[in-house]
């Protein structure tokens, strides 16, 4: 079972989707106030939503304009979690001298995973929406991933997508900028939906699909398996909640295994579809955040 809002006259909706891409409204102001009910009621959420699948009428996942499937108060994100992850770290931090080791070595292989805070519900985008290329940066990529949504105490209640957009060239320039390569407006894009954590047999099972648009064309369409994660998903949230304070609805990030070529960059006008069977298709099309012409030198 999967949870989606979208647009009506009078904000958004709050609705399941079925496996058959049905869609019913639920009487609940938001995700967390889902949450909340199911356990006041000794329910899963899944339970709870069950129960308001009877007798209603359905509509067409099609029709609806989805936006963004909760407020996330937070978006964190994990670094380095996948080799290609470290390979291509590696390849911004040496200009392409694969064969020295560098500080990204030493993350991937260390008992503590690099968690850094990427985004706001302001700052944070959804379905169909813009994400915007960063201005001061020649070189930029979108991170597809799974996200995990959680609630203040760490537990996970679903599963969603989401882009991570990246500036390869400022990242590697010095990991000092990493704020800066990683956090800007529209710099990140969560849904379509959240898959219901009871309705998952095997999180790692999950497959990560990417693909980019140029003029409508096939850029570049990459894939990989969460099972190729170098670490436990419950050892991400550990480090994150670790003398930490979160809120109900904060998402983390769990990195991506899915790069560009290295020559790649991305460019106004470009569309991003990030895929993960089950949970749904996250399209984004780009812009240049500043909306001026930009010279793109790789």
């Amino acid at each position: 079972m999967r949870i989606i809002r979208y647009k009506t006259v009078s904000g958004k909706q709050l609705a399941a989707v079925t496996e058959d891409n049905l869609v019913f409204d639920l009487p609940f102001s938001d995700f967390v106030s889902m949450v909340t009910e199911a356990q006041s009621q000794n329910e899963t959420p899944l339970n709870l939503v069950q129960q308001f699948s009877k007798n209603q009428s359905h509509l067409a996942l099609a029709e609806l304009e989805l936006t963004t499937p909760l407020d996330a108060p937070e978006v964190w994100a994990a670094g380095v979690t996948y080799k290609k992850s470290k390979e291509a770290r590696n390849y911004e931090a040496t200009q392409g001298k694969l064969n020295a080791e560098t500080f990204y070595d030493k993350v991937y292989d260390a008992t503590r995973p690099e968690i850094f805070f990427k985004s706001t519900a302001a700052r944070t985008v959804g379905p169909n929406d813009p994400v915007y290329l960063r201005s001061d940066s020649n070189w930029q990529i979108p991170e597809p991933e799974l996200g995990l949504v959680l609630d203040k105490s760490g537990n996970i209640l679903g599963y969603t997508a989401g882009n991570d957009m990246s500036c390869r060239d400022i990242e590697g320039e010095n990991p000092l900028y990493l704020p800066q390569a990683k956090v800007w407006k529209h710099s990140c894009s969560i849904g379509p939906s959240i898959i219901l954590k009871e309705a998952v047999v095997d999180p790692y099972e999950f497959e990560i699909i990417c693909r980019i648009f140029r003029n409508e064309e096939l850029a570049f369409e990459g894939r990989a398996q969460v099972n190729q994660l170098k670490r436990k998903l419950e050892e991400l949230v550990h480090y994150l909640t670790l003398d930490n304070e979160i809120f109900d609805g904060t998402i983390l990030l769990t990195g991506t295994c899915v790069v560009p070529p290295n020559e790649f960059t991305l460019r106004e006008h470009d569309r991003i579809e990030i895929e993960i069977p089950g949970i749904g298709i996250l399209n984004n099309p780009v812009l240049q955040s500043d909306h001026s012409t930009k010279t793109h030198s790789l």
